[in-house]
């Protein structure tokens, strides 16, 4: 009775037994809307996703005008920051905190009254390649602030990502329409193939469906299930395709979000400051939230108290990895740091499994120095290619069947492919790796475990509503919190991302993976050899 008290959502959880492998299932009622609903958790389990839940909270954001109309949604042009002076028209130090009020205002020029605009900002200085993340918060009328460690000379920069009318879509897709991407999967018999729809979830048709719910996990998997073929007759899997019929309304919000999405805010006075040598007496680590670390001479340098080793040579990573087991675990962004290895390292020779490069696995091996890498993807929901359903293989059965010790280093990462989804399927997935995490570290404690989090990108008006940054942000927050206080270590690609010049893309350019690399070998070998 007491956890009723604490669960608002408790009424709604109801307990549904699930037969993995079953030809038919019957689709219980949605907690999100009236066709997809995840499995009942434990007591302490739903606690624990309703804390999580609470604290990335997003603010409460308006509802998209009706008619649809720019004129009261945010508008970046009319809106500004300022840099705010120091106390008593003092002089900037190193060390010091620059703080930046924004204020925004709708096209017709009237001031927001209400917060839950999605902004990012960052203090850069292209000249010394360098460049920070700031720290936003809302104050809820129409005003923010970003700090920033002032660590050199640098210009600030604000950008509206989406108005907050946009973050009001974007959480209604979510909840109504996490099917807008769908899945496919062919059945093949003697006699013929037959091809369904797939997903995390299904809308309720006349059509049976079969239930693939992972038996270890609980992770949830449907098909509808193919006339005269049985469920055990699937084979492969791949990405169907996206919604195409929208609405009309959502039609109109797709060109109309566009206009004043990841668009630079201006500056009402000067966006610079110029700073003095740090005073003895002036402390770097007053108030707000800390940033990761940041840019100099474009190498990314830590502000946790650690140190960023500098792996500048094949020679030099060979040594940190040499008699090493790398097994990485994740979206094609993970697999950008296998690529990375393998083109770095002369002698760490690829294998050819004949498998799909999408989906892995892959696996690399330098004889000579004992390093052995491997890569595969993470389980459904997987935006790919045909690949056999054979392969899709979870992360926690995955870290399940790892040795571990101190010569065995993890690495994963998973966001990319679940932000269509509403989040708490997001939460369970983590918690579910999580567990894995906690078991392998019990039975080998000096395994080195290592997360890889989601980044700013690129995307169209119409692809927001499927690769959003305000999802992406989401689901770094609930990455954070479900892992806060365990012995993992974070790869921040959000602020390595956000913080450099380059522009934001869901594969970063080489010079950010390579400082990306530079902080997961540092993890390796925080003394740094050879």
């Amino acid at each position: 009775s007491w956890l009723r008290g604490k669960l608002k959502f408790w009424d709604k959880l109801d307990i549904t037994i699930i037969i993995p492998g079953a030809a038919t299932v019957t689709q219980p009622a949605d907690m999100y809307s009236n066709f997809c609903k995840l499995k009942p958790l434990s007591p302490e389990e739903a606690l624990e996703e309703h804390l999580v839940l609470e604290s990335i909270a997003w603010p409460k954001t308006p509802p998209l005008p009706s008619p649809l109309s720019l004129n009261n949604t945010s508008d970046p042009a009319h809106s500004t920051f300022t840099i705010l002076p120091r106390k008593r028209g003092e002089q900037w130090y190193i060390g010091d905190k620059l703080e930046v009020m924004i204020k925004m205002y709708d096209f017709q020029g009237y001031p927001k009254k209400s917060g839950g605009d999605v902004l990012l900002a960052r203090l850069h200085n292209l000249t010394l390649g360098a460049g920070a993340a700031g720290h936003i918060t809302d104050y809820l009328n129409g005003t923010y602030s970003a700090v920033f460690s002032l660590l050199w000379e640098g210009s600030a920069q604000v950008i509206l990502v989406h108005p907050s009318e946009a973050v009001t879509e974007l959480r209604r897709m979510n909840k109504e329409e996490p099917d807008r991407i769908f899945f496919k999967s062919q059945f093949r018999s003697s006699l013929f193939t037959r091809t369904t729809t797939c997903n995390v979830c299904l809308r309720p048709t006349e059509q049976p469906v079969c239930n693939y719910t992972d038996l270890h996990t609980g992770e949830p998997w449907f098909c509808y299930k193919p006339t005269n073929l049985s469920c055990n007759a699937r084979i492969s899997n791949y990405n169907g395709g996206y919604k195409k019929n929208l609405t009309t309304m959502e039609k109109c919000s797709f060109q109309i979000l566009g206009v004043n999405m990841k668009v630079s805010i201006p500056a009402s006075g000067p966006a610079s400051v110029t700073i003095l040598p740090k005073q003895k007496e002036v402390s770097s680590s007053s108030g707000g939230s800390k940033p990761s670390g940041y840019y100099y001479q474009g190498v990314w340098r830590a502000l946790d108290g650690s140190t960023v080793q500098q792996f500048n040579t094949s020679s030099a990573i060979t040594q940190c990895l040499k008699g090493k087991v790398v097994h990485m675990y994740g979206d094609s962004t993970m697999r950008q740091w296998f690529e990375y290895l393998n083109a770095s390292l002369p002698d760490l020779k690829e294998f050819n499994l004949h498998s799909p490069k999408s989906i892995g696995p892959l696996m690399a091996l330098d004889y000579a120095n004992n390093i052995f890498v491997t890569h595969r993807a993470h389980g459904p929901p997987l935006r790919t290619v045909n690949v056999p359903s054979m392969e899709l293989h979870y992360i926690a059965n995955e870290l399940d069947n790892v040795v571990g010790g101190s010569n065995t280093v993890v690495v994963f990462g998973i966001w990319a492919h679940f932000d269509n989804f509403p989040i708490e399927f997001y939460i369970r997935r983590l918690m579910s790796i999580r567990r894995a995490v906690v078991r392998l570290l019990s039975r080998a404690p000096g395994t080195v475990v290592v997360i890889r989090t989601g980044n700013p990108k690129s995307f169209t008006p119409s692809g927001a509503f499927v690769n959003s940054d305000w999802y992406t942000f989401q689901r770094l927050k609930a990455l954070r919190a479900v892992f806060k206080g365990f012995n993992v270590h974070l790869v921040d690609a959000w602020e390595m991302v956000l913080a450099h010049h380059l522009p934001h893309n869901m594969h970063p350019q080489p010079p950010i993976i390579k400082n990306m690399i530079n902080v997961l070998l540092s993890y390796i070998c925080p003394q740094k050899v050879g």
